[in-house]
C-alpha cells in the first residue's frame, strides 16, 4: 500500500481499519482509542494531538480539517497542534514536535494523517499503535509522529500521488475528519472520566 503516510507500528496489536459507511464505526473507533489510552504507561501524563497535512491539497486536508473541528471544543483535556488555521504540515513538521517535546514532559501523541492506499480501503479510518510516517507515499523524509496514530484512507495510492491528492474528493474528506474528530472528543472524554472515577476509588 502506497500511503501519504507509512505506517510504522511498534507492537504486535492489530490495526483496526473500518469503512466510513459502517454503522458501527463510532462505536469501534471510541473503543480502540480507549484500549490505547488504557495503557498504564499513558497515565499522568500530557496529552497532545498532532493533525497534519495542508490546506492547499484537497486530499491532504484530513488532518488540519481534524485539528479545526477539535479546536471549537477548547478542550482542557488535551493540548492540540495542526488546524486550518495554522496547519502542520512537511515546512514545519520537525520544528513543531522539538516544541512540543520541549514544552511537555513525556507527552503521549496521537498523530492524524491522510493517506493513500487500494481503491477498496478508500474512505476507511485506521486506529493504530505507534507512529505514522508523514510523507513517505509521496516520498517524503520527515520524523515519525504519535505513540499512535488515526488516519483517513482519502484515495488509491501507487501512481502520480500528488495528482491524486489534488483530485480527492472534498466530501470524503470532510465526512473522514468528522468522524475522527467526533470520535476522539468522545473516547478522550471518557477515558478521562474513567480515570477520575478509578482516582476516587
Amino acid at each position: 500500500m502506497n500511503r501519504l503516510s507509512k505506517i510504522t507500528s511498534r507492537s504486535d496489536t492489530p490495526s483496526l481499519k473500518i469503512s466510513h459507511t459502517d454503522p458501527d464505526i463510532h462505536s469501534a473507533i471510541i473503543h480502540r482509542l480507549l484500549f490505547h489510552l488504557s495503557d498504564v504507561r499513558v497515565q499522568q501524563r500530557p496529552l497532545v494531538i498532532v493533525c497534519i497535512g495542508t490546506d492547499r491539497s484537497t486530499g491532504d486536508c484530513l488532518g488540519p480539517l481534524v485539528g479545526t473541528s477539535l479546536a471549537r471544543y477548547n478542550s482542557p483535556l488535551f493540548h492540540l497542534y495542526g488546524t486550518l488555521d495554522e496547519p502542520v504540515h512537511a515546512m514545519n513538521l520537525k520544528e513543531t514536535l522539538t516544541a512540543i517535546y520541549e514544552k511537555f514532559d513525556n507527552p503521549f501523541v496521537i498523530g492524524i494523517d491522510a493517506c493513500l492506499g487500494q481503491s477498496s480501503s478508500v474512505g476507511s479510518i485506521q486506529v493504530s499503535d505507534g507512529p505514522l510516517k508523514p510523507g513517505a507515499g509521496v516520498h517524503k523524509e520527515l520524523p515519525p509522529v504519535g505513540d499512535i496514530h488515526v488516519t483517513g484512507i482519502v484515495n488509491v495510492g501507487g501512481f502520480m500521488e500528488y495528482f491524486v491528492l489534488q483530485n480527492t474528493r472534498l466530501s470524503l474528506v470532510m465526512r473522514l475528519s468528522d468522524i475522527i474528530a467526533t470520535c476522539l472528543f468522545a473516547g478522550i472524554k471518557e477515558w478521562h472520566r474513567s480515570t477520575l472515577l478509578a482516582a476516587q476509588e
